[in-house]
């Protein structure tokens, strides 16, 4: 199997497989985060609630098979030597940024679906929901970033 996700991307750029999928899931998640998004503006909160919820899912399997690993064998050895070299630095600012707006947005979704204790739920979560949101759309953005320097320019 992993010599299978290993192989030439579907892209048509220097990925490997693996790489390409991520992109597409990730692109996927920031679609139907969006679609969410929309969902709320209408009032159709039922709805809202299960995109987000399946969107935050989604993201959050993707960043942890995939994304940390890489991280961690590809770019944490070279900080903070190498940190403006390359795709060091935009890849560490998505890293935190990534995280950052996961962390969030996983717990915006367990306040969602009222799995967290009494005494974290906040009332007004708007604000909380566009952060996580708006996080999670830039560091979409850097990813973007990332994969262009990686797998098309080879910086």
């Amino acid at each position: 199997m992993i010599s299978f996700l290993n192989q030439p991307g579907f892209l048509h750029t220097h990925a490997p497989f693996i790489s390409d999928l991520t992109l597409i899931l990730i692109l996927l998640t920031a679609i139907l985060f969006t679609v969410g998004w929309q969902l709320a503006r209408r009032k159709h909160y039922e709805a809202h609630r299960w995109v987000q919820t399946v969107s935050a899912c989604l993201n959050a399997a993707v960043v942890i098979s995939v994304m940390i690993r890489s991280f961690v064998v590809h770019i944490f050895p070279g900080i903070p030597a190498k940190l403006l070299e390359g795709d060091y630095g935009v890849t560490t600012v998505h890293a935190v940024i990534g995280m950052i707006g996961l962390l969030l947005g996983l717990f915006v979704v367990l306040r969602g679906n009222e799995i967290v204790p009494k005494s974290l739920r906040f009332k007004k979560y708007k604000p909380f929901m566009r952060t996580a949101y708006t996080l999670y759309m830039l560091a979409t953005f850097l990813g973007i970033i990332v994969y262009t320097e990686v797998y098309i320019f080879g910086i």
